[in-house]
Parts: C-alpha cells; structure tokens; sequence
C-alpha cells in the first residue's frame, strides 16, 4: 500500500521534499503503510501550475456542458472502484466496513450526480431587464482553489469540493488530510487519465504547514475547508485579511430533542444510528439528546440498551457496528473528555469501561452515554467527536428549544416526535443549518453547512455549485 508521488497538476511527480507520512492501522497500532507529504515547495507548484491552466489554459474556458462531461468519466471510474476505497478507509481511520461502504464511499457517486444535475440546470448565462436596458449576468469560476480536507469522511469531503469546482471551471489544489492519504492518492489514480487537462487538478497529501502554505498563497482565490472550529477561525482570518473567497465546514455538537410523544423504542433505534454514526467521529452527530424530564428515566434506559447492543471491533469485520478511533491522540482526547463528564458529576449509564483484549491494541473507547448532565457541563458544550453522548432533561418545549440553541454551534440536529407538524414547528425555532424529524443524515444533494460557529457557507447540490462562481453583469446588451 506504499505510495511515492504526489499528483502535481495532473501528473504523478516525486516530492519535493524528503518527509512521509505513515499510516498506522486504528486498530492494531500497527504501520501498514507510508506515504510522500507535500512540502510547501510542493505547494508552491501546484498552484503555479494551476494558476497558470486558470489564466491561460482551456478549462475554465471549456463550455460547462464538455466540463461536465469529463466529471462524469471520473464519477463513473469511481463507481467501478468502491469495494477498493471503503476497504482503503477502514483501514485508515477505523470506520467500520459497512458504514465506509455506505456512509464513506458509496454516498459519492450521489454527490457527483447531484453536481452535474445542479451545472445541467443552472443558467450559466441570464439575459435581465436593467435600468438602462439589456444586462447579462455571466456565472465565471472563482480561480484557483484550495480545498482542505479532514480524515473523518474523508472522500466525501474531497468530492464535495472538487467537483462542484471543477464543473465551475476553477482549478484546484487538494490538500487532503495526514492521517487518511491513500483514500486520496487513490482519487489521484481515478481522476488521472479522466481528460483534465495540464495544471487542472492536484492531490496532495501533507500536514499543518502546507495547508497554512496554501490557504495563505496570493494565487489562490478561494479557500474551502472542513475541519475543526479553531483552524476555520484561523483560516477566516487569513482570507479576511487578503478578502478572498472562503467556505468553512466546521463543528458541531447537536441536539436530538426527544418530545414527550415520542416512541422511545423507535427513538433509540434512530439515535444509535444518527448520535454513533462513524465511531462518533462525525461533525453532524446528534450527540446532545434533549429528554422531557417526565420521561427522563425510561429515555435513558431505551437509550443505554440501544448502546448496549454495538458490536465493538475490527472495523474490517463485516460485524462491526463501532471501530477503534484515528489515532492515538484521538483516543487519548475522547478518554479524556470520559474522565471530565465523571469529574463534572454526570453519570455513565454505559460505556468507559475497559475493552475486550482483542481490541486492547488500538485506539478503542467504548459506546459511552451520560445521563444527569447540565448543559453547561464542558460534555455538553464541547465537541468530542468519539462515542460519547450526553442526555440533558429539560422542562417544556420552550425549554428544550432553549437548550438546543444554547451553544457556540449550529451544524445538525433533530426532533422526536408522533407528530410532524410540531417537529416542524420545533425544526423552525432551531439555529442550525440541517435539521431532521424522526431521524437524522445530511442529505448529499441538499445545502449542507452550519449557523453560528459551525461554518460559512453550503455544500452539495446547486448552492454548493453556486459558492465556486463569480457574478459578472455585463449592461449595454
């Protein structure tokens, strides 16, 4: 599984610089494999090479339907490569098989299709009525853009972004994550040979500095990132200083509101999906779940037997429901945060404590939920991202609104109820950007993003399209 070039401006080139990076399995604490990390040098040229296909080449003056001709060769050679991928980031960041064949790499031929429907029907040029007679409004790519990505989902993360750009007619530069670089690198093998031409697209695998590199290059023009809340505030600052264009998908810690209506069976039976999903490692994960303090007691015992029954283990295993964490500072991080709900005076209903010793040699925290806890205790408040859930009662729907918008975050969330039409009315009172009624995943072909401090902008479908254009008007006509 060793790889030794980087993908520079659609060509496979050996670093610039002498560092790799290793990829330890989650699950054994073993290497099981090495990979080149892009230098800032390794930066430098990508983006000449992409500024240089921007201004002078013929992508982003290709006719948006030819472009997305060419994305849908690279959409169908990834459908054919998906048993490969899935298999590639369980081995990564420990997701579990069947969610990275589902949840990882099987959502991405969705996402693709979802792009090219949106650049199908969007008026690239609109012919308007102006206050002088005729204007036209031209939709222009953005430039050359700097996608950074997470390990979490990471495929996900990168298609997101670089089709929507690619079919704008922008070039770009993939700065994927340290701890997930074969998922990407094996995009790079996908993408080669697609008919993009020179310069148009780089894959680069690297760590702190050639992001920084790159978010700060004057030739890029816009950032898109997905990460965590304190680098998207960091990133915001650098493109506020140099006005450049940027998307941030950032944290979240959202709230699950259980109704006193609700059907506590079929509720933990959703919640064990929507709050576990990805070991937990998920930005949208319901991991505050809101109770009527009526119906406080029975909401966590529905919700401890649902945790209960997870299958921990080899997230290769077919069996496997929850697999070990990325690595082992993550795992340290979530046990950490397991040590704090105890000092803060939460309870643990399930979870904590110590694992199979088939599992002793990864980075494993058990299924952990908490019940008695105070919204303000740092559980509550924090983003996690392992399997940690916190339960929180609260006293009327008012209340629980109350609770559910009491945080820095607003990127998902979700009501429980027997009737819609008052999830409904629940959904319209919660700041957050995605919000679901008896269950919860982010629909890949609908705006994706957060309120508050979970992000700027939208992802998927033709606002995720739209966020890679510039407007030109052009009056006179």
């Amino acid at each position: 599984m060793d790889r030794h070039e980087l993908y520079v401006g659609g060509a496979w080139a050996a670093p610039r610089g002498g560092e790799r990076l290793t990829v330890v399995s989650p699950h054994t604490g073993r290497p099981i494999a090495t990979a080149p990390a892009a230098s800032t040098d390794d930066v430098d040229t990508a983006v000449a090479l992409a500024r240089q296909a921007f201004d002078e080449g013929e992508w982003p003056r290709t006719p948006p339907a030819a472009r997305a001709e060419v994305v849908a060769r690279l959409g169908a050679r990834y459908a054919g490569q998906l048993d490969e991928m899935a298999a590639v980031i369980s081995s990564e960041n420990g997701s579990p098989l069947t969610f990275s064949q589902f949840g990882q790499v099987g959502a991405v031929p969705r996402i693709i299709d979802g792009y090219l429907e949106a650049a199908a029907a969007l008026a690239w040029e609109d012919d308007v009525p102006g206050a002088f007679g005729g204007a036209r409004v031209l939709r222009e790519p953005v430039g050359v853009v700097a996608a950074i990505t997470a390990w979490n989902v990471p495929q996900i993360l990168i298609v997101a972004k670089l089709v929507p750009a690619l079919l704008a007619g922008c070039c770009v530069v993939v700065k994927a994550a340290p701890e997930s670089p074969l998922d990407a690198l094996l995009l790079a093998d996908l993408i080669d040979g697609c008919g993009f031409p020179p310069g148009v697209v780089s894959i680069l695998p690297g760590g702190v500095e050639a992001g920084r590199r790159l978010v700060a290059h004057p030739s890029v023009d816009k950032v898109t990132f997905t990460g965590s809340t304190a680098v998207g505030r960091e990133i915001g600052a650098v493109c506020g200083e140099q006005l450049k264009r940027v998307s941030l998908e950032l944290g979240g810690k959202s709230a699950a509101i259980v109704l006193d209506d609700a059907d506590l069976a079929r509720t933990a039976a959703g919640l064990r999906f929507a709050s576990y999903m990805n070991n937990g490692q998920a930005c949208a994960a319901q991991t505050r779940v809101l109770v009527p303090r009526s119906r406080h007691g029975e909401a966590v015992e529905a919700l401890a037997d649902a945790v209960r029954s997870f299958v921990v283990g080899d997230p290769l295993d077919p069996a496997t429901e929850i697999g070990p964490l990325v690595s082992e500072r993550q795992r340290d991080r979530v046990q950490g945060y397991v040590e704090l709900g105890l000092a803060e005076g939460a309870r643990r209903v399930v979870g904590g404590e110590p694992l199979p010793p088939a599992a002793a040699d990864g980075w494993y925290v058990a299924p952990t939920l908490f019940a008695d806890v105070d919204n303000r205790m740092r559980i509550a408040q924090e983003e996690i991202f392992g399997p940690v859930v916190v339960v929180v009662a609260y006293e009327d729907d008012d209340d629980a609104v109350r609770l559910a918008n009491d945080s820095i975050y607003g990127l998902g969330g979700s009501v429980w109820t027997a009737d819609k039409t008052r999830g409904l009315g629940i959904a319209r009172r919660v700041r957050t950007g995605t919000f679901g009624v008896n269950s919860y995943g982010p629909d890949v072909v609908t705006p994706f993003g957060g309120y508050k401090s979970s992000g700027l902008g939208r992802e998927y479908g033709t606002e995720g399209l739209q966020s890679f254009v510039e407007l030109k008007c052009v009056h006179g006509i």
